[in-house]
């Protein structure tokens, strides 16, 4: 790990304060928007403007890549995030704030594919697994580290906005300063969705649920913070609770997810998840309860994406994982564009529970096709399945790939052993 870090920490570091940047952002709107006298309902249709510019980003920053190389689109897309940042602030209306979060969602989907394609060319085989494990604590830290950052000013201001400007600017630094040579750029392709579906309806299904529900989890969690009357510390609180709970969880729920058939782990979590969610809104709990229940929404959702990739790979040959993930990815991004407008709606109809009934919807349709697909196909799963690997949402096609096959690298050594 030490020599991952030496020969890529400036990636590393520019990653990590994007992050910041990221983080940083997506909870301040929400603060902010509360503050501008925007409804609920605009404000899901800003934070659902994110999602469908990432995944426009997604499909075109390849293309922009081969046109003009690795260097030009990262540090432009990179000035576009940070012009954004500062936007929001001088121009306080719910419209123009959606156009600028699809604006700032196709950035960042270019920025990491970019960074993904230079930290798998500077890693070896024997590295690979290791730079990229280190790539997706780095972008936890960064968003963790971002919730911490939103009590240094107030929100009413222009420094929040300001600060995370400044971040992504100053991110650029180590990055494009680095040694490291721009790399070759892979294009990864897709299978056709009815050929995913075909070889995984689980994994279709499932990658389409988790979209919606890390748009609502992660995107909508500040605007129903407002809505419930939450402080700007609790906010930060109950955001940094839903990720260091998925940070905390990936690693025991990958560890047992390589030895048991992982339908059942998919159905059990993803139930857990349900229930915890329906206390939300049966009992209404104080802040506390409530923190302690995201981090539960955060350990279910951030493994249950790793294994429903990991599942749905567990029916291809090798050759056919990036193309997979490339599908799954896509399928992804569709889900998460109708999360926040549908939370949104559910909000403005039933009050702030309709946060947490979306929630229960979304666990609930994974864990009961889960059961679903088990009782039709009770001895569907290999005896022997693929490797799991933990991966962030945020995460390319490209990336995923890499993690896989990393992981399935070192489950041949630990066999082998």
């Amino acid at each position: 790990m030490l020599t991952v870090l030496r020969t890529t920490w400036p990636l590393l570091l520019g990653v990590m304060l994007f992050m910041v940047g990221n983080g940083m952002q997506g909870t301040l709107l929400g603060i902010r928007g509360g503050l501008e006298g925007f409804s609920t309902y605009q404000m899901s249709m800003v934070m659902s403007g994110y999602f469908l510019g990432f995944l426009f980003g997604s499909q075109m920053t390849p293309i922009m890549i081969r046109r003009v190389g690795h260097v030009r689109v990262f540090a432009a897309l990179g000035s576009m995030i940070s012009a954004v940042l500062i936007l929001y602030a001088a121009m306080p209306h719910w419209l123009v704030w959606a156009a600028l979060r699809v604006v700032i969602g196709f950035s960042f989907s270019g920025v990491y594919i970019t960074a993904e394609s230079w930290l798998n060319a500077s890693s070896t085989n024997e590295t690979r697994g290791q730079a990229l494990s280190a790539y997706m604590i780095v972008q936890m830290i960064g968003i963790i580290a971002a919730q911490l950052l939103m009590n240094t000013a107030d929100p009413e201001g222009y420094l929040l906005f300001v600060i995370p400007s400044v971040l992504v600017s100053v991110a650029f630094t180590p990055i494009l300063l680095s040694v490291a040579p721009a790399p070759p750029f892979a294009q990864v392709k897709r299978l056709s969705l009815r050929k995913l579906f075909e070889v995984s309806p689980l994994g279709v299904v499932g990658m389409f649920l988790m979209g919606g529900t890390f748009s609502a989890l992660f995107g909508m969690a500040s605007v129903w913070g407002m809505r419930a009357g939450l402080s700007v510390p609790e906010i930060s609180v109950f955001v940094g609770a839903i990720y260091v709970g998925g940070l905390v969880a990936q690693y025991p729920i990958g560890w047992a997810s390589d030895r048991m058939d992982r339908r059942k782990i998919i159905c059990v979590i993803s139930a857990v998840g349900t229930v915890a969610m329906l206390l939300a809104v049966i009992f209404s709990p104080g802040f506390a309860v409530l923190s302690v229940l995201a981090a539960v929404a955060g350990g279910v959702a951030n493994p249950l994406y790793s294994l429903l990739i990991a599942y749905t790979n567990d029916y291809l040959d090798q050759n056919d994982m990036a193309a997979a993930s490339g599908g799954l990815l896509f399928i992804n991004g569709v889900g998460a564009m109708m999360g926040p407008p549908i939370t949104g709606w559910l909000m403005v109809r039933i009050g702030s529970g309709g946060y947490f009934l979306f929630l229960v919807i979304m666990f609930g349709g994974i864990a009961g096709y889960a059961l679903y697909r088990m009782l039709r196909h009770p001895n569907r799963i290999g005896q022997y399945p693929g490797a799991y690997a933990v991966i962030s949402p945020a995460a390319s096609a490209l990336a995923v790939d890499k993690a896989l096959k990393a992981a399935e690298g070192a489950n041949e050594d630990d066999a082998r052993a």
